[in-house]
């Protein structure tokens, strides 16, 4: 145990983090039989040590923003996750009878957790800060930019892809004019999403993505794509391909990674997002390949840091009253979820694309607004 506490600590030392340090982003040990485990089972031991109470810090987005773009991860090959990122490779993780946990893990904790955690409009995804100081600005922001992106216009019937409780759908029909369907794997996102957006023409509906087979003049999908899985990357985009008008746009707003490396992070697949993979750049097109032509891509990953902050501040704020519904290992685990996330987009190992694509025939191209 002493030796891997000292590998550890040398390894930390590069990223300029201390055991036992004064400043915020140093780890104050609890417990230290944990170290053995976190080099054979990486974040996901590190992360399950932090719930336990085994080891604090006070600023973690900090401390894993050192952590990233230092490179210590490159160092540490965790020889207990091989089957984790074997059958990530191997097995359809994402299949259609698979494609409900997420929503009955996540999605479905409940939804007094995301009012108290988000913006009024209940936006779960990443804001656009370039002219924002708040994260409702930002958010309001954000779902312009892709209405501006879509060219909406009034009377286009619009498909939402992974709709959350309807923050899109909700202000491109009240300040567009447009008619929305918005499909999720979520029961509580359908149940309150239906009274937020009550008296607009938006339906919402409880269905796989893999059986829509109807036509829309555009379709958006914001943050939905990190659930499809790599097996299922081609058919998302014929299934985009055969439900848009010849002359529509598709908006995909998703996270991604700077290089292709199959699965998630253990812990995250483990306590926050069940069987999710991030893209990669490559993954995408390969997909969308002789089905639909991109015409932008448009990188604000960082914008995800500020984000994360602030959703993470409202956390805080509601806590005392949250506290009522979930226990202090569910307080320890969101925070690492909000704060280590936060530190990976401000270390840029994470980034936020929106890509707009179009048929292959859209005439006079396509202007980013």
């Amino acid at each position: 145990m002493a030796n891997a506490q000292m590998f550890v600590s040398d390894l930390l030392a590069l990223a300029d983090i201390q055991i036992n340090g004064n400043r915020p982003w140093d780890m104050q040990l609890r417990d230290a039989s944990f170290f053995e485990d976190v080099l054979t089972r990486g974040n996901l031991a590190l992360g399950e040590a932090y719930m336990a109470g085994d080891w604090e810090c006070e600023q973690l987005d900090v401390f894993f923003c050192r952590l990233l773009a230092s490179r210590i991860h490159d160092r540490v090959r965790p020889s207990r996750l091989i089957w984790h990122y074997l059958k990530n490779r191997i097995l359809n993780l994402q299949s259609p009878q698979r494609s409900w946990l997420v929503g009955q893990h996540h999605y479905d904790l409940g939804n007094t957790l995301y009012q108290a955690m988000l913006d009024k409009r209940m936006v779960y995804t990443c804001g656009y800060w370039e002219n924002a100081q708040s994260l409702e600005q930002a958010q309001i922001d954000k779902l312009e930019l892709v209405c501006k992106k879509l060219q909406l216009k009034p009377g286009m019937r619009i498909l939402d892809i992974g709709c959350g409780w309807g923050s899109f759908m909700k202000y491109a029909a009240e300040n567009y004019g447009v008619e929305c369907v918005g499909v999720t794997v979520s029961k509580e996102q359908v149940a309150l999403g239906k009274q937020l957006c009550e008296n607009l023409p938006i339906e919402f509906r409880l269905q796989d993505y893999r059986t829509l087979n109807e036509s829309f003049d555009a379709i958006v999908s914001l943050g939905m794509f990190e659930h499809v899985g790599h097996k299922n990357y081609r058919r998302y985009m014929e299934v985009v391909a055969n439900c848009l008008q010849p002359s529509g746009l598709f908006l995909l707003h998703t996270i991604g990674r700077n290089r292709d490396v199959r699965g998630t992070d253990p812990w995250i697949a483990k306590y926050i997002f069940p069987n999710g993979e991030l893209p990669c750049l490559s993954h995408i097109d390969t997909a969308s390949r002789d089905l639909l032509c991109a015409e932008d891509i448009h990188n604000f990953g960082a914008d995800y840091d500020p984000t994360l902050m602030a959703w993470h501040e409202n956390f805080e704020r509601a806590w005392p009253d949250l506290s009522e519904h979930y226990d202090n290992t569910f307080y320890r685990m969101w925070r690492y979820y909000l704060l280590s996330c936060a530190g990976a987009f401000r270390a840029r190992d994470l980034q936020v694309w929106q890509w707009v694509f179009s048929k292959p025939n859209l005439i006079g191209g396509y202007r980013r607004p």
